[in-house]
């Protein structure tokens, strides 16, 4: 079973991800860039930067399990970004989908996105990945390796990846749990938090 390979912790997930197909309405792209997330204080893998930090709740009940599912949300109540749970069912994690290299139905998210979208730009960023792949708030939850789900999932080979900080986190902001594939011009620009602490001087 393909989420098995997810029943691991986020920063494993994160790696395995790397190279994925996702496949959302006529729309193929490989996964390019990802984040790792953590939970809660007292669990495996704590970290403030996630959403389940604070515990479980109506918003962030996907990242508590099982493994492989869709956990979807509203970055600044505009943008849906998609995220795929993993580690144990029962515990916090989950890995940020941030940029995809398209395959096929380039013509459709381009649709989607806009004529003038660059092709690397039209699945870069965690928002315009999924304006690009029409995944919606809708798809919360969703058993991405179910076959009759409108978003799958496959798992490739495991490819070598770069890592870094995470864009954007005001908490542990300096943990390396951005993993991307060096050299693919989809891959978005790190951009540090105004509200992070010097670099250095978060976990």
């Amino acid at each position: 079973m393909a989420a098995r390979q997810l029943l691991v912790d986020p920063v494993a997930a994160a790696q395995r991800l790397l190279g994925a197909t996702l496949t959302g309405r006529g729309v193929s792209a490989v996964v390019v860039e990802v984040e790792a997330y953590g939970g809660v204080p007292d669990g495996p893998w704590p970290d403030a930067a996630a959403h389940s930090y604070r515990g479980i709740s109506g918003r962030n009940a996907v990242m508590f399990g099982p493994p492989g599912r869709l956990y979807t949300y509203r970055s600044h109540g505009i943008h849906v970004c998609a995220n795929v749970s993993c580690g144990p069912d029962g515990t916090a994690a989950a890995v940020l989908l941030r940029a995809a290299a398209l395959d096929e139905g380039t013509e459709t998210a381009r649709a989607r996105r806009g004529e003038l979208v660059r092709g690397a730009a039209l699945a870069r960023g965690p928002g315009n990945l999924c304006s690009a792949l029409g995944i919606t708030m809708d798809d919360n939850g969703i058993d991405l390796f179910d076959p009759a789900s409108p978003v799958t999932l496959e798992l490739n080979e495991p490819l070598t990846a770069a890592s870094g900080p995470r864009v954007g986190v005001s908490q542990a902001a300096d943990r390396p749990w951005r993993f991307w594939l060096a050299g693919r011009p989809e891959v978005s620009a790190y951009r540090r938090s105004p509200r992070a602490p010097a670099p250095g001087a978060s976990d």
